[in-house]
């Protein structure tokens, strides 16, 4: 897997937990060793900006995903003739929205970044929550995935 971070942002943030739960999503979804992937991290002030932009919504966000393709949930996306990689899209991650949003429900800094890293990436995989059915869906997913790694959401 190709996972890309740039941490574009002023909060403290270590790297490594969101890569290595990046990639075993991504396993997890049975998604190609040739995949790849940008995960940005973004201050409030550029997260309002994007939000706004690209969700017509006020205010910061926790997380936003820019898939590349339409996908299809649960589906192992078609590669790419000639090995060229499999490029799912980006995920811009705000972490002082995460890290308040960790605090709003008691869960731990790490928990909750595991879980917006999850949900990012089931967003470029196909995965929405517009209505009951696709949230339920969603949810889930998120739920099995984040079983796997000791994390239980409220």
């Amino acid at each position: 897997m190709n996972i890309f971070l740039a941490d574009e942002q002023a909060e403290p943030v270590d790297a490594r937990p969101i890569l290595a739960i990046a990639e075993r999503v991504l396993v997890a979804e049975g998604i190609p060793d040739h995949a790849e992937l940008a995960i940005v991290l973004v201050g409030e002030q550029d997260m309002a900006g994007y939000n706004q932009r690209f969700m017509e919504r006020s205010g910061p966000t926790d997380v936003l995903a820019f898939p590349i393709d339409q996908l299809v949930p649960g589906q192992i996306p078609t590669t790419i003739a000639n090995g060229q990689p499999l490029t799912l899209g980006d995920i811009f991650i705000c972490p002082g929205v995460v890290k308040d949003q960790a605090a709003e429900l008691g869960m731990s800094l790490d928990d909750e970044m595991a879980l917006i890293v999850t949900h990012g990436i089931l967003h470029l995989l196909g995965y929405d929550h517009n209505d009951p059915a696709d949230a339920a869906t969603m949810s889930a997913r998120e739920r099995d995935l984040l079983k796997k790694e000791g994390i239980e959401l409220p």
